[in-house]
């Protein structure tokens, strides 16, 4: 199993959704003024799964990696269909992986950011509690 395509969808999937509109305005500019369509697809393809499948398509196309390798020799009985059905499956595949990752991220997000403001407020209190020097 090739981990890669997933970990490439994952990074694109947290750029766009999770990065780039805290990045300023002008991000969220562009998704604000998206044809119907196309703000449509922004908003459906948040859904971690949906846009793994997708990207992992495209990835494919462009890169030609599998996440399971094994899928790219089809067997024959389904002739010139065999190639698309296994690109399908490996899609479907990759998607759970991102879905995944997206969902361990998560997880481990609020923790990890609580134990950040528990850390800052423990040394803003050690400073408060320290006694101011004299010059």
């Amino acid at each position: 199993m090739n981990f890669t395509l997933a970990l490439m969808g994952l990074a694109i999937y947290m750029l766009i959704w999770e990065k780039l509109p805290d990045w300023g305005t002008w991000f969220n500019a562009i998704i604000a003024r998206l044809p119907g369509p196309l703000a449509y697809l922004y908003e459906a393809w948040r859904c971690p799964y949906c846009f793994g499948f997708w990207i992992a398509l495209a990835l494919h196309a462009v890169t030609g990696i599998q996440t399971i390798p094994a899928l790219a020799e089809m067997p024959h009985h389904l002739g010139a269909a065999g190639p698309f059905f296994g690109w399908f499956l490996d899609a479907l595949a990759t998607a759970v992986l991102i879905t995944f990752g997206k969902l361990s991220f998560s997880a481990i997000a609020v923790p990890a950011i609580k134990g950040h403001q528990m850390t800052q407020e423990f040394r803003k209190a050690k400073q408060a509690a320290q006694p101011a020097t004299a010059e």
